[in-house]
């Protein structure tokens, strides 16, 4: 990757140490992803020793932009999203730790490095909406022609037919 995203483990000295990144659309082709058409983010981390673990918090803001599910321009989708994480060293697996409610993370002794590249990924990510559309009348027109709900329209799958074999089912069970 371009950019580090890195903290270091070993160098980290009592208090809090604060790093801040501005992550682009370069950072979302590295992990091969070509859905995002543009990205303006900014990644704020702060992170603490505490005994045996580093307690990281990441804050993202900003905006993303994602082809629109129904016409498929161009859609800014704002976001704003949270990790709370605890590193520890060993052995285990992800979890969420029942004292503070972070996540869990465990990497193998001797790391000095902690990347948080696939944290920033997957976190944006998951703070997408399932359905990534315009506000409503915002859409292509053009595009909107072709996708319209109107039954009245003769290619419409709401318009029965003559050609239908299922139209004569229609009101079969209106009795």
């Amino acid at each position: 990757m371009g950019e580090s995203f890195k903290i270091p483990l070993n160098d980290l000295k009592s208090g809090v140490l604060t790093k801040s990144w501005d992550v682009s659309k370069e950072f979302f082709d590295e992990f091969e992803n070509e859905e995002v058409c543009s990205a303006d983010l900014r990644v704020d981390v702060r992170a603490q020793k505490t005994g045996a673990s580093v307690v990281i918090d990441v804050d993202i803001e900003g905006d993303l932009t994602v082809p629109c599910d129904r016409c498929l321009e161009d859609v800014v989708m704002p976001i704003d999203t949270a990790a709370c994480l605890k590193v520890r060293f060993g052995e285990g697996s992800v979890d969420i730790d029942e004292e503070d409610g972070r996540e869990l993370v465990w990497i193998p002794e001797g790391e000095s490095e902690f990347d948080l590249s696939q944290t920033i990924y997957d976190y944006v990510l998951l703070d997408l909406p399932i359905r990534r559309c315009h506000k409503d009348g915002e859409c292509n027109p053009e595009a909107m022609k072709h996708i319209t709900d109107d039954p009245g329209r003769e290619d419409s799958p709401e318009k029965p037919s003559e050609t239908n074999p299922f139209a004569a089912l229609k009101g079969l069970f209106d009795e």
